[in-house]
């Protein structure tokens, strides 16, 4: 005879405590837009760091006769392939973004987080391809330049969220951490946002223009250097007490931390070798690409503050 003592729950009550499955086919798509969004990073830093960033004169077009790179152009330099090569991974991460919407939309009613994030990605792609516009029109202005940068960290720490949301349970959340270090984890968030923008200021004072004819920001570049390496060290410290902590309570956001952790010192020894060593091209993009990836990281670290109620969680 079977147990009837047991609670049974509804087939509408099971909806609304697990979540909306995901198939392979929207995981895939997920991953594709953050490791796009990181290789834009990569790719618009190989636009700079090689004196590319005039390469195609014009926005939308190439040059005003052509949306390619012309014969002549390409034979006068390489410089139009490269700036061409990166202009053209927008239209593909665009793509990449609807696809991820389309999927999405099937499971909108029980994961409005994915929609929301998926909307945010696709806006974010169509804003960045203008913003990459001007920056052409604009001649390469350190600021708007800047500016593109951060908002490319932005949408891959975006991407970065929807990986860990695609297996999120709906419903209340609670802390699986003592709250001060909750706080301890946002005032570290804060350093990273304090020195990624001192970062970007630095590089926009510094001799990576994009094209040797492109004016700098104006502001001391070595001094810069040394304001956005303090955060760095602020994030740094408050990195190893979290790590130290959740390991030694052993907190379930001790595997993240530490790869956090492990971002950061990587990050720091980039950012000291390539100061003393008069600011390599190769560095100084692998440093961008870092950075967000670190960001990343962080971004997942304070997902991972939270969890659904009674559920068992893992580092």
């Amino acid at each position: 005879m079977p147990d009837t003592s047991a609670p049974t729950v509804s087939a509408a009550s099971a909806a609304q405590i697990a979540p909306a499955r995901v198939g392979s086919a929207l995981r895939v798509l997920a991953w594709l837009n953050f490791v796009g969004n990181v290789l834009i990073i990569a790719t618009g830093g190989a636009v700079r760091l090689t004196g590319s960033g005039l390469g195609c004169p014009t926005w939308p077009l190439c040059t005003p006769d052509s949306l390619v790179p012309t014969p002549a152009l390409v034979d006068e330099s390489i410089h139009s392939l490269i700036e061409y090569g990166n202009r053209m991974m927008s239209p593909l991460l665009g793509i990449l973004a609807l696809v991820l919407l389309i999927l999405v939309w099937r499971v909108r009613a029980q994961r409005r987080d994915l929609f929301v994030l998926a909307w945010i990605v696709m806006a974010g792609i169509i804003a960045q391809a203008v913003v990459g516009g001007i920056t052409v029109l604009t001649g390469l202005n350190p600021f708007i330049v800047g500016f593109h940068y951060i908002a490319s960290l932005v949408l891959v720490c975006v991407t970065a969220a929807i990986i860990v949301r695609l297996d999120a349970t709906p419903g209340p959340r609670a802390l699986v951490v003592p709250r001060w270090y909750v706080v301890t984890t946002h005032v570290a968030t804060l350093a990273l946002a304090v020195s990624v923008f001192f970062g970007v200021l630095t590089t926009g004072a510094g001799p990576h223009s994009g094209d040797p004819s492109v004016g700098r920001s104006g502001f001391d570049a070595t001094v810069l250097e040394h304001v956005h390496a303090w955060p760095g060290y602020a994030l740094l410290a408050l990195t190893v007490v979290l790590a130290a902590v959740a390991w030694v309570r052993r907190l379930p956001v001790r595997g993240w931390v530490t790869l956090l952790l492990a971002a950061e010192l990587v990050q720091v020894a980039v950012g000291l070798y390539q100061a003393r060593n008069g600011l390599p091209e190769i560095l100084v993009g692998i440093h961008m690409v870092l950075a967000a990836l670190t960001a990343a990281t962080m971004t997942v670290v304070v997902m991972r503050l939270k969890a659904p109620r009674n559920t068992p969680t893992t580092a």
